[in-house]
């Protein structure tokens, strides 16, 4: 099932869309969830509503997406964590060591933003760039998960992300890298989460990002070092995760600063991205107001 909330900013209701009905069309939950939030993801929402979505489905009780805004598929988390140079390729083309343990960030909940709403350079910005990600939402509250299968069962679903950064505010400013990836509109999610059924291959997602219509990032979870059930079993040691959380898990080779000379984003630019299975984003870079 793939799980979606559409309607303008901060009004957005839940909808929900079964494999076999055509992309661009869904079914109303919105009577039977309040959101896609904690309550919902750490009481059974995605069991409890699905042979109801088939019902209505089967019914014919389903809608066309057509002009609404697409927001972002879970309501804003307790928290969003990140996983630094989670792929060997990329940290090869960054110059640094490959971690011998996930490198951990976090950035701000109120970074989250649907996948086609504009991104903000902030003020004073050099070095704005890129990062397509595979991001993590969590099921249930975890702590001290034995090991990868309890991860594994922790897990609601997956969703695309874009880990926009600032890299002069995260590498030249001294201090933790929060500064560089927490100004607003920095996380751009969607358009849906994924339940883990609907991946048939989880390390085997190809991973895409073009600015301006040249492609800038192709690559594949296959290069994770760390790959998802891990990252939640080592995180759930050093911090309790709570449903509807969200972790982002890193990106592959192409980013902005990779380039010779470096390449960073401008106002006017489009990033269009988007990984198997998950669906594709369009953003229009714009300057903040």
């Amino acid at each position: 099932m793939f799980l979606m909330r559409v309607g303008a900013a901060g009004a957005e209701k839940p909808v929900a869309r079964l494999a076999d009905m055509p992309e661009g069309w869904h079914v109303d939950v919105s009577d039977l969830v309040d959101d896609f939030d904690e309550a919902f993801f750490g009481n059974g929402g995605i069991a409890r509503i699905e042979p109801l979505v088939r019902e209505r489905a089967r019914s014919g009780a389903i809608e066309a997406l057509g002009d609404d805004r697409i927001g972002a598929p879970i309501a804003r988390p307790h928290q969003i964590v990140c996983i630094g140079l989670n792929f060997r390729d990329h940290a090869e083309e960054t110059g640094q060591a490959v971690p011998d343990e996930p490198i951990l960030f976090s950035k701000s909940p109120n970074t989250l933003v649907g996948p086609n709403d504009e991104v903000h350079i902030p003020r004073g910005s050099t070095k704005p760039d890129w990062e397509v990600e595979l991001g993590i939402v969590i099921g249930q509250r975890s702590r001290y998960l034995e090991d990868a299968e309890a991860a594994k069962a922790a897990i609601a679903g997956f969703v695309c992300v874009n880990d926009v950064s600032e890299r002069a505010f995260q590498m030249e400013r001294s201090g933790q890298w929060m500064k560089g990836k927490s100004a607003e509109t920095f996380n751009p999610a969607g358009p849906w989460v994924a339940t883990p059924d609907e991946l048939p291959d989880l390390m085997s997602l190809r991973m895409w990002l073009s600015v301006n219509g040249i492609q800038r990032q192709d690559g594949s979870t296959k290069t994770m070092l760390f790959d998802p059930y891990f990252i939640v079993h080592y995180l759930s040691q050093f911090m309790v995760l709570e449903p509807g959380d969200l972790v982002n898990t890193g990106t592959p080779p192409g980013v902005g600063m990779s380039f010779k000379p470096p390449v960073w984003l401008a106002a006017g630019d489009v990033m269009t991205l988007g990984i198997d299975h998950l669906g594709c984003q369009r953003q229009v870079v714009v300057a903040a107001p």
